[in-house]
């Protein structure tokens, strides 16, 4: 790779990907910028909802439906999948963004059955 970094029309972007200016004041935001600000956007959007909620997708209260967590967040996924396919979803929310959502959290309680039958309980 070009080392560009006497060059002064070179910014250091995040996780050392290289931003560009292409004009004065008129930055190229390369790939890894952009995928960094999505996993801030996602992570940022995920821990508000677990505070307005809690942990009622990971940790579900149970009153009518009996399915454990992982069930239950594929039911999550299956509509949010569903809702996606047919273009019905609501103006205030973004299907797409709800599906990441529940891929990571559907990832986190694998991984928690995972460390459990494998004896790992941290």
């Amino acid at each position: 790779m070009t080392d560009y970094s006497n060059n002064s029309y070179f910014t250091e972007g995040c996780l050392g990907e290289a931003s560009f200016i292409v004009q004065p004041g008129i930055y190229y935001e390369s790939s890894q910028d952009k995928i960094a600000k999505e996993c801030d956007f996602i992570k940022e959007m995920l821990l508000a909802k677990n505070r307005k909620y809690g942990d009622a997708a990971l940790s579900p209260i149970r009153i009518f439906s009996k399915a454990d967590s992982v069930e239950q967040l594929y039911v999550r996924i299956d509509d949010k999948l569903s809702r996606i396919k047919n273009a019905t979803n609501d103006e205030d929310e973004d299907p797409i963004l709800d599906l990441i959502g529940y891929l990571i959290l559907l990832r986190i309680k694998n991984k928690e059955k995972n460390d459990k039958s494998e004896g790992n309980y941290s």
